[in-house]
């Protein structure tokens, strides 16, 4: 899961700076591009969730001391913030790309689930559902605070600390309200792995409530869904529709794949997908390696589409397939050079 969580993410931001020319927002190419895009911010966050945890859960049971419970945090929240940094640098408006050099992202969201994960891992499976219950009504708390008004080029700028930190906890691309979320989710499927009729049973819950904003969008003549605008679903800022159906259908995948995996049989596709097991060790290498990639392309496209559909289709998903081989000679090859690597070593044994 974690390895088609990153590779969505590549695809989307490619087909992001690559549009093609001439596809409104109801064209289906359009709408499968959002539909992959809806999907992989929310499965990444939620499998890195569950990483943390389950990393956090294993340490709380080891008895971890303050000290190398500090050991732990404070290299992996470092090199997040680090590589959004990077990301931000490869990526940055000045040269045709989408970020501020100081943009809070996606990885600084998940630095903020990795200072957190310490107490969400001695919290009760009750407390924390309630947790994210709350962070999916937060939406609707939030209102205008959200950002509904703001534009990309504003979400992403920040004038001053304090409106810096209102792009990190409200309002930004990847705001901890109400985006702690999919790290809550991840932390619930952790511990429900081996209850799959309890997950069945939200994944149900999740799919009627999909139907009933499908049935909303038709009765008040909205959009279903848009990255940002009037619509029943919106991204930029995350509505609370957009939560409830997008953490469906990443809870719905997750069960998918998993098959009788639970029981102690085989996963629903049973070793087929073991090619991509470097993908996912590779992560975080490969979310930020993309950038580079991505970064030259919007230097030579100047932010504008130059492809027509079919070249600007076959460079997303070669983009996005190439990083694939590419893990696989990595780990043969160079297997200590990589973030991850650099991460493991950074933390005493711990």
């Amino acid at each position: 899961m974690r390895a088609l969580a990153v590779l969505f993410m590549v695809e989307v931001h490619t087909a992001a700076i690559i549009p093609p020319e001439g596809v409104t927002v109801g064209d289906p190419a359009a709408f499968v591009a959002a539909a992959f895009g809806g999907m992989a911010a929310p499965m990444f966050v939620t499998i890195s969730g569950w990483g943390m945890y389950m990393g956090a859960r294993r340490r709380h049971s080891e008895g971890t001391s303050a000290p190398d419970w500090v050991r732990w945090i404070v290299p992996r929240v470092l090199l997040l913030v680090t590589c959004q940094v990077i990301v931000n640098l490869l990526l940055n408006v000045e040269r045709g790309g989408r970020f501020e050099w100081h943009t809070p992202g996606v990885l600084t969201l998940l630095a903020i689930a990795a200072i957190l994960s310490p107490i969400l891992s001695r919290m009760s499976l009750s407390s924390r559902s309630a947790l994210l219950l709350l962070a999916c009504a937060s939406p609707l708390a939030l209102g205008d605070a959200a950002g509904q008004d703001l534009g990309w080029f504003d979400r992403v700028g920040a004038e001053g600390v304090a409106e810096w930190f209102e792009r990190l906890l409200i309002n930004g691309t990847y705001p901890v309200v109400p985006w702690m979320f999919y790290v809550l989710l991840g932390t619930i499927v952790h511990d429900l792995r081996g209850k799959p009729e309890a997950r069945e049973k939200g994944i149900i819950m999740g799919l009627l409530a999909t139907t009933a904003t499908i049935f909303i969008s038709v009765i008040e003549g909205l959009d279903w869904a848009l990255t940002e605008g009037e619509a029943v679903l919106t991204f930029f800022p995350a509505s609370m529709p957009f939560l409830v159906v997008s953490g469906t259908m990443v809870v719905l995948a997750m069960r998918l794949l998993e098959g009788s995996e639970a029981d102690g049989g085989e996963p629903a596709l049973g070793g087929r997908l073991s090619f991509l097991e470097p993908v996912g060790r590779l992560s975080l290498t490969i979310y930020v390696s993309h950038f580079a990639v991505l970064g030259l392309a919007a230097m030579a496209l100047d932010g504008e589409p130059r492809l027509s559909l079919a070249p600007a289709f076959f460079v997303t998903i070669a983009h996005t397939l190439v990083w694939i081989p590419l893990a696989i000679a990595h780990e043969r090859l160079i297997p200590g050079f990589s973030l991850e690597s650099m991460l493991r070593s950074s933390q005493s044994g711990r």
